[in-house]
């Protein structure tokens, strides 16, 4: 299954500001705990319905420099200064697009409305015990319909989503949610509602500094299916620098079929899709003007699909729209 993990920042060797550990493309989320294993999330193999990799981010956080084989401790103090300007470009572009975006334009292009049932998880009924509020469940949602819908730049797809209801569940026993344990399987196989075209997502605190994860489509879809996701990752959360929803937007991506953009690193078939130019590793942060493969087209760092801070997100590719569209008529639609 696809896994989005948070990429803890681990300060590199000479570096001791903020402002530089942001132009180098370093993730902060302080509150979360240190993360222990190293496997490479790029090295990851793929079978017919998951793609596993690394939950702690360790390849993504050793490239955090950008350009493969750029030694990221040896940045001019010019240089930094012109990464962050090109990052507050990126957030700048991202904040003209969000004043810009429309649902009707969406509602009029998306020829496949998907229903979503989203489950709370919660230890009690506080906000520190997961119990985050109506309104940044139902602003996910926008956000699911401005990405897919291209209002945010990128490729117009053919979905809308349309939210059924909300199941706040109290369960300290199932939380935080963790990925592969029986508990996860107790608590899917007693919630999860509707067909295999129903989206179903589980938020809650999560293990192992996991942002999210997701099935992928496949002939028989048992009681797995559907999507995991960090509730502070929501809009307003307090997940610093992955809060704007982007996760949500991630693991559909996955749920409708598309793999990460590096996955494969700089050979193979990567993420099957065409007009994804080939990734290394993952993206931390928002390095403008990263390339780590010689193939053409620098790293698609600001697609979905990558591990960019939410602010770098905002498009899906022609090719991935394709690719999903034809993954729900294969495996999801009534």
């Amino acid at each position: 299954m696809g896994l989005r993990p948070v990429l803890l920042n681990r300060r590199m060797a000479g570096i001791a500001s903020t402002s530089l550990a942001l132009a180098l493309g370093v993730a902060t989320v302080g509150l979360l705990p240190a993360a222990t294993t190293t496997a490479s999330p790029a090295a990851a193999a793929v079978t017919a319905d998951e793609v596993c990799e690394d939950p702690t981010g360790t390849l993504a956080r050793a490239k955090a420099g950008g350009a493969a084989g750029h030694d990221p401790n040896q940045l001019t103090l010019a240089q930094v200064h012109q990464r962050e300007a090109e990052f507050a470009d990126i957030l700048q572009e991202r904040a003209k697009r969000v004043g810009q975006r429309t649902l009707n334009a969406q509602a009029a292009a998306a020829s496949v409305t998907i229903p979503v049932v989203v489950h709370v998880i919660r230890r009690d009924t506080t906000r520190a015990g997961g119990n985050i509020p109506d309104s940044m469940i139902q602003s996910q949602i926008n956000v699911l319909n401005q990405s897919f819908s291209g209002a945010t730049g990128g490729a117009a797809t053919a979905f809308a989503f349309q939210l059924q209801s909300i199941n706040r569940v109290t369960n300290s026993s199932w939380y935080p949610i963790r990925q592969g344990s029986s508990a996860e399987r107790q608590m899917k196989t007693q919630l999860r509602q509707g067909s295999k075209s129903t989206l179903n997502i589980y938020l809650g605190a999560l293990s192992n500094n996991l942002l999210g994860w997701a099935t992928f489509p496949q002939r028989n879809l048992n009681v797995m299916d559907g999507v995991v996701v960090l509730s502070e990752s929501l809009p307003g959360g307090t997940a610093t620098n992955y809060n704007q929803g982007d996760t949500g937007t991630h693991e559909v991506g996955h749920w409708l079929n598309l793999y990460h953009t590096f996955q494969g690193g700089c050979s193979g078939s990567g993420d099957q899709v065409g007009d994804t130019p080939a990734e290394a590793s993952p993206a931390s942060g928002c390095p403008t003007g990263r390339d780590t493969c010689s193939s053409q087209g620098l790293d698609p760092i600001t697609n979905f699909m990558d591990y960019s801070y939410d602010g770098c997100m905002y498009q899906f590719t022609p090719g991935q729209a394709t690719r999903m569209i034809n993954a729900w008529n294969s495996y999801r639609a009534a």
